[in-house]
């Protein structure tokens, strides 16, 4: 580890937090379990502002032990590269980084997006060459089998979850924090996170009619508009509705850290995009997740690639309750059936989940593979 001192971590915002929110956690990790320099460059600092408070607008801060530089255009031309460079999500470096890199060719990675499809295992871990520098940059594909890099995972993460849900004061003080007190109720507690999505109508409707109260936790965020619309109410932050067996509050839009506990503390978590998708899986709770839409609908593709993965082990009529859910939910189409067809075998997809978290953990994580990967290479 010793040629292994400094690492510069390149982030253009595309996708609402996903970008920023896998690229922060993954600079707080290696910062936090490893004797290294993080820098981290970023070219929107509001949205990293919203995951981590603490961020101010400005060229250069440190937060959590990381330098933090904003990303402009006009990159500083005595810029020092690191040992280790990654290039999140094909961003491209900027000009004057990739010259200097020339001087001292560096470890390269191009990290990619998650994806549950075959393909990955074949393309994780190759080289190419760069047509512009002539360097070589190693392609490090995050995923869910042994021939991939991984996901993210704090080292101290599964222990923290699970000492969060020993304790049950520190749970309730959590909820009741974001106004949430379930004192003498049997709630089913569901968080809610999502992009836009006209299939909330059906769920709405399906929860309103349920058999038992649910209470579900909206984070301020796309979706709200549509929940308004369909209620016919003007929601916004700590405020409440309640309508038969349905309870809503909408909650401020969470630190990573805040969203973790959040994650833990609900029976059910509907999770969007990239970094609250895998944050849910090490939750290890029943989860439905809202992928990112692309237009061509190759999304649904991926979709259909992961449930391959994480229903395997169920009975049959389990797997098509849960899939059926997760693609109605996906096309905007009516939820209301899968949902209730879900909750009969509640028990087992909750035991389900958490064999999932285990097998994942298996695999080691995504930080700690790139640093061992690091340490054969440099």
């Amino acid at each position: 580890m010793s040629k292994i001192k400094s690492w510069d971590i390149f982030c253009r915002v595309i996708d609402n937090y996903g970008d920023i929110g896998v690229c922060w956690r993954l600079a707080r990790q290696l910062a936090n379990e490893y004797p290294f320099h993080i820098r981290l460059w970023v070219d929107d600092l509001t949205a990293l502002r919203h995951i981590w408070p603490e961020t101010k607008v400005t060229n250069q801060q440190t937060l959590e032990g990381i330098d933090v530089c904003l990303w402009y255009e006009q990159f500083p031309e005595d810029i020092q590269p690191a040992n280790v460079v990654i290039e999140a999500f094909a961003c491209h470096l900027p000009e004057v980084y990739l010259k200097a890199m020339k001087k001292k060719p560096p470890q390269w990675f191009n990290l990619e997006y998650l994806s549950a499809e075959d393909w990955v295992e074949g393309c994780h871990g190759l080289v190419s060459m760069d047509t512009q520098t002539g360097l070589k940059k190693t392609y490090f594909f995050p995923g869910f089998t042994v021939k991939t890099g991984g996901l993210l995972r704090e080292q101290t993460l599964l222990s923290a979850r699970n000492a969060f849900l020993a304790d049950a004061p520190t749970k309730a003080a959590f909820l009741s924090r974001l106004g949430i007190s379930l004192t003498g109720e049997s709630n089913l507690l569901v968080s809610l996170f999502s992009y836009e999505n006209t299939a909330i109508g059906s769920l709405l409707d399906s929860w309103i009619q349920s058999s038992e109260p649910i209470m579900v936790l909206v984070p301020a965020s796309k979706l709200l508009p549509d929940i308004n619309r369909h209620l016919q109410t003007q929601l916004n932050i700590n405020d409440e509705y309640s309508c038969g067996a349905l309870r809503i509050r909408i909650i401020p839009f969470l630190t990573q850290t805040q969203y973790d506990q959040l994650l833990w503390a609900c029976d059910i978590n509907f999770v969007r995009g990239e970094d609250s998708f895998v944050r849910a899986q090490w939750a290890a709770k029943p989860f439905i997740w809202h992928i990112y839409p692309q237009d061509d609908g190759i999304h649904l593709e991926k979709l259909g690639a992961f449930l391959n993965h994480y229903l395997s082990g169920l009975s049959l009529e389990e797997q098509t309750a849960i899939a059926n859910l997760w693609h109605n939910w996906n096309q905007g189409k009516n939820c209301g059936e899968a949902w209730n067809e879900c909750l009969k075998n509640r028990q087992n997809w909750d035991k389900h989940t958490k064999e999932w978290c285990y097998q994942l953990n298996s695999l080691g994580d995504l930080a700690s593979n790139m640093v061992q990967f690091c340490q054969k290479t440099l």
